[in-house]
């Protein structure tokens, strides 16, 4: 099928039919350029007619880039085939190795092991609430996000400026100037970032609305980040008391092992979370193209996708999730071996460079892992086909922008602190929390674990909502025509934000 588009905006509508048929022709004309491309091994064109950046249609092994028509056959029939199976023959056989270990170490029945065991009892007690707790929240955030998708937009842009603000206040009243310089400096870009940007609400306003609509139509969804969540609390107190245990003896064990230990609880918890995406992202597709089969609870759609992203795709997802776990695990251990305050500003550049590369490969996993989801692809073919996707649209600079994302993130963030004030409940009820772990007084510890139990777990149930948005934006780059025809009204709804947010492009 072949889709319009002006300057890579789709466009459609019999009004505007007319005005578009040009756009359209030079559409065709990109295509069986490509096309005429890829048979002569020739390199495309810097730029392409619409004066977007381009990148080249050549076969780099595995990494194909497809053209729209191929493209839409494995939309209707996804690729079965197993991918990327190294990575999850890999991550099996890790898995595999800690359940043995931690295993054998509770099994062993020492004195030190079962104390250890005793003393976290508090901790998981206030874990397990908050957790409780954070669900319950992140459920009802869901229906306030939908009535009020606009505001929060604007309230998550404003309170990400204003905590700069309140840093920069900190920093200046504690006597500190060089925190309160960065600030300022924070603040003033935030500022500046804010006026440039606030005309483009309307359209993040738009996508948090249709990736809201798309999974209030498949709330399996959330039952399956609730699964996942349930792994992911299971897997950290599996090897904090299990593998976990053992930093404790940091000196008579060698970095690379505890390297391992790290690179063990990260890798895990990126698979989890990007398994998630994945189906998340197979749903809101389906949903996207043939709404039939995306349109209750537990929907056909949501039983394929979760397939695919438990077999043949969870390769691909073990790939990209073990490269972002390598440099946070990397970040944990320097700062699990910072002893030396001469090094301080060195380990700050370390810090800042292995921070740099995690954002980069986050920023790359979040829309390669769309197209495993609608396409089935490798996790290579899906990262190269994705990027050539918005080279070719323009839309380059349009996927920087976050602002939706914000919102997940102020929310989450909300959640964290109501769930850290229920912890914080608790230790004050309970006089003896914490007191085996040492603590005179078990406020503090209490808030800080339930905060952060409360974060990570509504971070893990927004992500439904945050792969939502990405695959909103990827099937609107790619495929608008299905949008107008299967939901009208959210169409409409897009184009006239897109306009106001992208006058140029028009």
């Amino acid at each position: 099928m072949t889709i319009p588009v002006v300057q890579g905006v789709p466009v459609e509508g019999t009004a505007q039919q007319q005005p578009y048929q040009s756009y359209e022709n030079n559409y065709q004309q990109q295509q069986q350029q490509q096309q005429q491309q890829q048979q002569q091994q020739q390199q495309q064109p810097l730029y392409n007619s619409n004066g977007a950046a381009s990148a080249p249609i050549e076969d780099f092994g595995d990494a194909k880039i497809y053209t729209a028509q191929e493209l839409q056959t494995y939309r209707q029939n996804p690729r079965k085939q197993f991918q990327d199976v190294f990575f999850a023959v890999l991550f099996w056989i890790h898995i595999a190795a800690v359940v043995v270990m931690s295993t054998i170490m509770f099994s062993s029945g020492n004195g030190a092991e079962a104390k250890y065991s005793s003393e976290f009892n508090d901790v998981i007690f206030v874990g397990g609430v908050s957790a409780m707790v954070s669900l319950a929240l992140s459920t009802l955030s869901l229906k306030a996000m939908m009535n009020n998708a606009k505001l929060l937009v604007q309230v998550a842009l404003v309170f990400s400026v204003a905590m700069s603000g309140v840093l920069a206040a900190f920093g200046l009243l504690s006597g500190s100037m060089i925190m309160g310089v960065m600030g300022l400096v924070m603040f003033a870009v935030g500022c500046c970032y804010a006026y440039a940007v606030w005309h483009r609400i309307p359209f993040a306003a738009v996508n948090l609305k249709t990736a809201l609509s798309a999974v209030k139509d498949n709330m399996g969804l959330t039952v399956v980040a609730y699964i996942f969540m349930a792994l992911a609390f299971g897997w950290s107190v599996l090897w904090f008391m299990g593998l976990g245990s053992t930093l404790g003896n940091g000196d008579q064990m060698s970095l690379f092992v505890v390297f391992l230990l790290f690179l063990s609880y990260y890798w895990t918890h990126e698979v989890l979370r990007n398994t998630m995406n994945v189906t998340t992202s197979g749903v809101v597709g389906t949903w996207w193209f043939v709404p039939a089969e995306a349109s209750r609870f537990w929907s056909p759609a949501l039983t394929d996708s979760l397939q695919r992203a438990t077999t043949t795709s969870f390769g691909s997802i073990c790939f990209g999730s073990l490269l972002v776990a390598i440099v946070q695990a990397l970040r944990a251990l320097e700062h699990y071996t910072r002893e030396n305050e001469d090094l301080a500003i060195v380990r700050c550049i370390v810090q800042c460079i292995l921070s740099c590369i995690e954002s980069i490969i986050l920023f790359l996993n979040r829309w390669s892992y769309v197209y495993v989801g609608l396409y089935g692809f490798s996790y290579i073919e899906a990262g190269r086909n994705v990027v050539n996707l918005f080279q070719q649209k323009g839309w380059t600079a349009i996927i920087a922008d976050d602002l939706a994302s914000n919102v997940l993130g102020m929310i989450s963030l909300g959640i964290g602190l109501a769930s850290g004030l229920v912890g914080l409940l608790l230790a004050w009820a309970d006089k003896s929390l914490f007191e085996d772990l040492g603590f005179e007084s078990g406020r503090g510890p209490g808030f800080l674990v339930a905060f952060l139990v409360g974060f990570i777990f509504a971070s893990v149930y927004l992500g439904v909502v945050d792969s939502a948005i990405t695959t909103v934006i990827v099937c609107y780059a790619e495929a608008p025509a299905e949008f107008e025809s299967n939901h009208p009204e959210l169409s409409s709804e897009m184009r006239n934000a897109w306009t106001e947010a992208w006058p140029g492009l028009v």
